[in-house]
């Protein structure tokens, strides 16, 4: 049976995650306020900003990088810049 969180990413009732995929209090926060669906949007543009930005993901400053555009993206309503890609309109 899933879950139903109040997404707030997505400002409704929405399928939520089966499990924390996200370490400590920030990785609770995400699964008890994300859904799935808002999740796999922000893993693709997590793919976008990797690769646009040349990340690599071993060094602190580029995980540190991506968890605020992440934390913007799904609790502030921040849309990540990425180059030459233009968000659809709602």
């Amino acid at each position: 049976m899933s879950r139903t969180v109040y997404c707030q990413k997505l400002e409704k009732d929405a399928e939520g995650m089966d499990f924390q995929l996200y370490p400590g209090e920030l990785g609770k926060r995400i699964y008890d306020n994300i859904s799935k669906e808002a999740w796999a949007e922000w893993q693709k543009k997590q793919t976008m900003l990797i690769n646009e930005n040349k990340l690599n993901m071993m060094e602190p400053t580029a995980r540190k990088f991506l968890e605020e555009q992440m934390v913007g993206y799904l609790f502030e309503g921040q849309e990540p810049t990425i180059e030459g890609y233009v968000p659809p309109e709602k």
